[in-house]
């Protein structure tokens, strides 16, 4: 059975003046227009492709990878708006549609969302939703504290910064533990701080406890050696001078400092820190 709005791997055949003709058990007169066809191809071979809708409405394949497929989050940017919604950059011919009711703000051409591309079971087509607290489920949370995770970054607030979580869960990173650049539309790693009683999951960009030393560490010891063997901070520089620098806190920092100091890697001076 092909899945609209995801990758099917099909087989090949016939081959035709407008493509290939793919099929499976279920299927057999899926085109793969010619533009796409691959350079070397056999009658019988396995191809994987993308199946979506055309602007006519008909199942189609593309070998063209799309920024989100369906049941999945993704940041894209509208290229059009019109009296059925918005429409929004895929990466695929035919552009992606976020009707009106689902969309939490107006969306404005040439700005880009955080949306959810699902399948409309009443009209059978694929579309886009920004309103995404419809489709992030924190419940049977399988995750672990200090558990590395994938993070989208959906929304700043006055807290911090929300997150998508694996595809799956919301969850924030508060805006004061937070000592990298960071906007709306990022992929990144993080880590799991906590999950409350309440479902809700706390996130931090950076390992926690003694796991998060030694990158910190590695860090300051690698710039350390590229200056010279000598930089400017220590244990009483400020936390801005800190974050400036090495983009942490000066509590991760005086750790750090303070593990490669019991090593004997570095000296703690009154003017900085100097390679042994």
């Amino acid at each position: 059975m092909i899945e609209l709005g995801n990758y099917n791997t099909l087989k090949i055949l016939r081959d035709t003046g407008v493509g290939l003709f793919l099929g499976d058990d279920d299927v057999d007169d899926l085109l793969l227009p010619s533009k796409y066809v691959p350079a070397n191809f056999k009658i019988g071979d396995d191809i994987n492709v993308f199946c979506y809708l055309d602007h006519e409405e008909r199942p189609i394949a593309t070998t063209l990878q799309p920024l989100i497929k369906r049941n999945t989050f993704g940041y894209l940017r509208v290229a059009e708006v019109n009296d059925f919604g918005a429409f929004m950059d895929w990466g695929l011919e035919k552009h992606l549609l976020v009707p009106f009711r689902e969309q939490q703000t107006k969306m404005i051409e040439g700005n880009s969302y955080v949306v959810f591309c699902y399948l409309d079971e009443k009209t059978f087509r694929l579309v886009a939703s920004s309103r995404l607290n419809k489709f992030v489920k924190n419940k049977d949370i399988s995750l672990t504290p200090n558990e590395e995770v994938d993070l989208l970054v959906s929304r700043q607030s006055e807290l911090g910064w929300d997150v998508i979580i694996n595809n799956m869960y919301q969850g924030l990173v508060f805006a004061n533990e937070v000592f990298q650049p960071i906007k709306v539309g990022a992929t990144l790693k993080g880590y799991v701080k906590q999950i409350r009683e309440d479902n809700k999951i706390d996130i931090v960009l950076k390992p926690i406890g003694y796991s998060g030393l030694e990158p910190a560490a590695k860090q300051i010891f690698e710039q350390l050696e590229l200056a010279g063997g000598y930089i400017s901070l220590h244990d009483k520089s400020s936390p801005e001078e800190i974050q400036e620098m090495f983009r942490m806190s000066k509590k991760t920092f005086k750790k750090a400092i303070g593990s490669l100091y019991r090593d004997r890697k570095i000296e703690i001076k009154n003017d900085g820190i100097y390679c042994v």
